[in-house]
């Protein structure tokens, strides 16, 4: 069970990078936040020096995001971990009831007020800072909600359903959304080249997305997780 929930965790961090009102901003905000401009005239001039203060600040930016989800499934095993059977098993239909919402969401089938409100923390000044950029990693799920959200919020319904996992599951769902993203930080000027021209295919992200979220909530809200493990390819992934 255990692996199961962990290699969908980390699917669902990668599915949050690539979802379509996020990849495409990564490059243009990690130039933001290092203070590397990235316009067409620049991007054949950029320096080793501007490249490594690029990823240096996407490396303070995943780890910012990576300590409040990590903290915040600390604080949800603590919390929950010592739960009786049946206050489980009622977790875990409402979890399953939430990620199926949420996967309705993002296949345009329901809308969610809340989530459709993006709210942004700007700075204020023009200096670049690697502090700068760790506390904005820390508002990162805050920040662009309406993408993140759903998959994020059901990660967080598994973890109340599964406790005892819950660090686990958002530490990896962390190191799922960081891999990209360093690597965005890593080839900046590549990965801007390649977002301008497939943009338009990021658009299937949330469709794939939506459909594994709601076959998500229906094996958690029935217990039936496990039967994850018996698709083939999962299966040879724990052999």
């Amino acid at each position: 069970m255990a692996d199961v929930t962990l290699i969908l965790a980390f699917v669902a961090g990668l599915l949050s990078f690539l979802s379509p009102c996020v990849l495409p901003l990564i490059p243009g905000y990690l130039s933001y936040l290092s203070g590397v401009s990235l316009t067409e005239s620049s991007l054949a001039r950029i320096t080793k020096k501007a490249k490594l203060r690029i990823f240096l600040h996407a490396v303070l930016f995943v780890l910012g995001f990576t300590v409040i989800f990590s903290a915040l499934g600390i604080l949800l095993n603590s919390v929950l971990a010592d739960i009786a059977t049946p206050v489980r098993i009622w977790l875990g239909r409402v979890a399953g009831v939430i990620i199926i919402l949420f996967g309705l969401y993002l296949l345009g089938l329901m809308r969610i007020p809340w989530l459709e409100r993006e709210h942004v923390i700007r700075r204020k000044n023009s200096k670049s800072s690697y502090a700068t950029s760790f506390i904005f990693g820390t508002t990162f799920a805050v920040g662009w909600t309406p993408c993140i959200g759903p998959i994020l919020a059901s990660i967080l319904a598994l973890a109340v359903a599964t406790p005892i996992n819950a660090f686990t599951l958002l530490l990896v769902y962390s190191i799922g959304l960081s891999v990209p993203f360093l690597i965005v930080g890593l080839f900046t000027s590549q990965a801007n080249n390649f977002i301008a021209k497939y943009a338009g295919a990021f658009r299937y992200v949330n469709i794939v997305a939506g459909i594994l979220l709601i076959i998500l909530g229906i094996l958690v809200f029935t217990n039936n997780l496990i039967y994850f493990a018996q698709i083939p390819f999962l299966s040879n992934l724990f052999r």
